[in-house]
């Protein structure tokens, strides 16, 4: 039997709910759940022996089961008089003392402050179905009612779904009253999901508006949210904001049910928030395998990512979550992300913080009592130590933050907020600084101190970055290019003129300036926040071969290009992030790559040197502009992509007929890593020039 109506203007109708109750007859009918779901909220806002109005009653169970816990003093009001007297011939005798009345509730025919509770368990929202003037006014007429038969300190306490227009009708008019406004979430769709036919697909919420006192003169306004049955709620600036709030938990209710229903919904992820504070504790990420057979134990595993290890890329881009998903043998994978400024206990702890909000995300046909693993790297939550936050004019936000790497060796690191899954530099510390931040931490641990604060290891000279050891495998790729050039066996002593685009932490410079012995390194950077941080945090300094100058890398070129004597590079690199996060291409910024500004850069290279680029771009259609561009511009152009990342390194010459086979270039870098791992150099053993240079292409 279809009983809904053809049209929602159809709720709003007296006649549509005579007939509904007609052929619905006296099984009960309820709305946005049962008295057990919603228990909790109503016994913590209604107190037993208040004076309870129930607007829309229907015939729903929720007042008599009210009634038999002993809230007692109940006065249920319909607009059916087909409902209310099935209501009162269901009650008469065992329950005598509440009534059922026929009225209509923009009408009431109670006296003023009447009532200190009035219950509306989806009335508004049959009432309110849309934004016409007609039914907005009869909805102003209903809560102009409301608030009129509300003693001063009584509440309005309306079950809803929260929908747009109904949230904002609802808290704008009491807001406008003087009222307090909470909104407070009381079902999860994972509720819902796991009956047999779910009802609704969003949470359900309640709105508590309590009456206050008018002040003359007084705008005083406050809205706040309650996320959890017993939660503490959160107070908000704005009914914008406490929209936006309800918002996203709709839209995480929406997330967990198609979740729930379906896998393969391709990139999913959603920050969990830290419930007092409301910033971002934890960032997950759902990754489904569907080739993965399905078995008892297999369906679903939760992978905590150690601190600091969230920007590599098995974790931090999507090939590499599929990766370690196909690896670990689970149709559903759930990674999670530990966001720096947070406190975390343990394993542990953490465990049981999540179980309960990862299991909204579970995979259907799951066995029931199935225990879900939760699964890390060595079994613990990794180290991250914050030396220094600041903000820079330009850059804005910033944290240097040492993290402990899978082998226990230390690495420092600056991120930047704006993009806080990107490594802007990074650099390795020494084994003794990072023995002794081991040993201070494990001393720390006695005291009970968290391990997320700044004060747990003092801030690390210069001398603790091991300056001979190349953290980025983009800054290996770039120095491996230095190959190219003529006679590279003999570059330690011949003079090399360098300008360096982009200091960062200043780690690449650093290593020239270190390595090769007669070079003279020219560095641009915009940012003098940059040259404090990489100063003060990786060890870099300036010498009589090392200059760094603060501009904008543009104009410096530009102005070097219009002299009359014009200074010539044997290398120029750039290695400069792009501000704008719309754009398609994040390194360099469009305009380092401009027809115009190549012709300046190509200027000012010496006919045998080699422009070294670092290019990030997502966008195939512009990487392919790009590439046609600087080919334009240098006939000899070769790519090496960096295996992992989005990053690819161009290497440019002027000079075409000098194109070398790959055979011949590895050659070449295996003449200058032999010069350059001769005893004293400080050479890694680890890094080897030809396997940078392996796998370039030819454009």
């Amino acid at each position: 039997m279809n009983l809904l109506p053809k049209s929602s203007k159809e709720f709003g109708s007296v006649d549509y709910w005579e007939k509904f109750f007609q052929q619905r007859g006296k099984k009960a009918f309820e709305w946005y759940g049962t008295y057990l779901e919603l228990c909790g909220v109503l016994h913590k806002y209604i107190k037993p022996r208040e004076k309870v109005l129930v607007v829309g009653c229907g015939n729903s169970e929720l007042s008599e089961q009210l009634y038999d816990v002993g809230y007692q003093d109940i006065v249920n009001i319909d607009i059916s008089e087909v409902v209310i007297k099935q209501m009162k011939e269901r009650n008469a005798s065992r329950r005598p003392r509440m009534s059922f009345l026929k009225m209509d509730m923009t009408q009431m025919e109670f006296p003023d402050a009447s009532f200190q509770v009035v219950l509306d368990k989806g009335t508004l929202d049959a009432v309110l179905t849309d934004e016409e003037e007609k039914t907005l006014q009869q909805v102003d007429r209903m809560l102009a009612e409301v608030g009129r038969v509300l003693q001063v300190g009584g509440r309005y306490l309306c079950i809803s779904l929260a929908q747009a227009h109904v949230l904002k009708k609802a808290v704008g008019h009491f807001s406008r009253e003087g009222w307090m406004v909470r909104v407070h979430q009381v079902a999860s769709s994972q509720d819902q999901l796991l009956e047999a036919e779910p009802q609704f697909s969003l949470p359900v919420f309640a709105f508590i508006m309590t009456k206050f006192r008018p002040v003359t003169g007084s705008a005083l306004q406050i809205f706040e949210l309650c996320a959890q049955e017993q939660g503490k709620p959160m107070r908000l600036e704005s009914a914008e904001r406490l929209a936006e709030a309800v918002r996203e938990r709709q839209q995480y209710a929406w997330l967990c049910s198609q979740l729930y229903r379906k896998a393969g919904l391709g990139s999913v992820s959603l920050d969990l928030c830290n419930g007092d504070t409301g910033e971002p504790r934890y960032t997950l990420h759902v990754v489904d395998s569907p080739t993965v057979k399905p078995s008892r134990d297999n369906h679903f595993a939760i992978f905590i990512i150690p601190q600091g290890r969230e920007t590599e890329w098995l974790f931090g881009m999507e090939e590499g979550r599929k990766q370690l998903a196909a690896s670990a043998g689970f149709r559903r994978l759930i990674t999670v992300a530990l966001h720096r400024g947070q406190q975390y206990e343990g394993m542990d702890s953490i465990q049981a913080e999540l179980s309960a909000r990862v299991m909204e995300l579970a995979p259907a046909g799951m066995p029931a009592q199935l225990q879900v693993p939760f699964l890390s790297v060595g079994g613990d939550i990794g180290v991250r130590i914050v030396q220094h936050q600041d903000r820079s004019p330009l850059s804005g936000d910033y944290v240097i933050e040492d993290v402990q790497g899978d082998d226990k060796r230390y690495f420092r690191r600056l991120i930047f907020l704006s993009n806080r899954n990107v490594v802007q530099s990074e650099a390795r510390l020494l084994q003794d600084v990072s023995h002794r931040a081991q040993k201070k931490r494990k001393k720390d641990r006695k005291k009970h101190r968290p391990a997320d604060t700044p004060e747990d290891l003092p801030a690390a000279p210069g001398q603790s970055i091991d300056k001979g050891y190349l953290c980025c495998e983009h800054h290996k790729a770039m120095i491996a290019g230095l190959a190219l050039l003529k006679n590279p066996e003999l570059l330690l002593e011949t003079p090399l003129a360098l300008l360096v685009v982009g200091l960062g932490g200043g780690s690449l410079p650093l290593f020239i300036h270190d390595h090769f012995p007669k070079s003279c390194i020219h560095a641009v950077e915009i940012d003098p926040s940059m040259l404090e941080v990489a100063t003060q945090w990786f060890g870099f300094c300036q010498s009589d071969r090392m200059k760094v100058h603060i501009a904008d890398g543009l104009d410096f070129i530009t102005s070097l290009a219009e002299e009359e004597a014009q200074p010539h590079y044997d290398v120029i690199m750039f290695d400069v992030d792009s501000k704008d996060p719309t754009l398609g291409m994040s390194c360099p910024p469009p305009a380092f790559v401009a027809q115009l500004f190549l012709q300046k850069v190509k200027s000012i290279l010496t006919p045998e040197g080699v422009f070294i680029l670092n290019l990030v771009c997502r966008d195939l259609g512009l990487k392919d502009s790009v590439l046609a561009g600087l080919k334009a511009v240098f006939p000899l152009l070769y790519v090496r992509r960096i295996e992992g990342e989005v990053n690819e390194i161009l290497f440019c010459q002027l000079h075409s007929e000098r194109k070398l086979a790959t055979p011949e270039l590895l050659e070449m870098a295996r003449a200058l890593e032999q010069t350059l791992r001769k005893p004293g150099r400080g050479w890694d053993d680890t890094y080897v020039l030809s396997d940078m240079l392996n796998t370039v292409k030819i454009v």
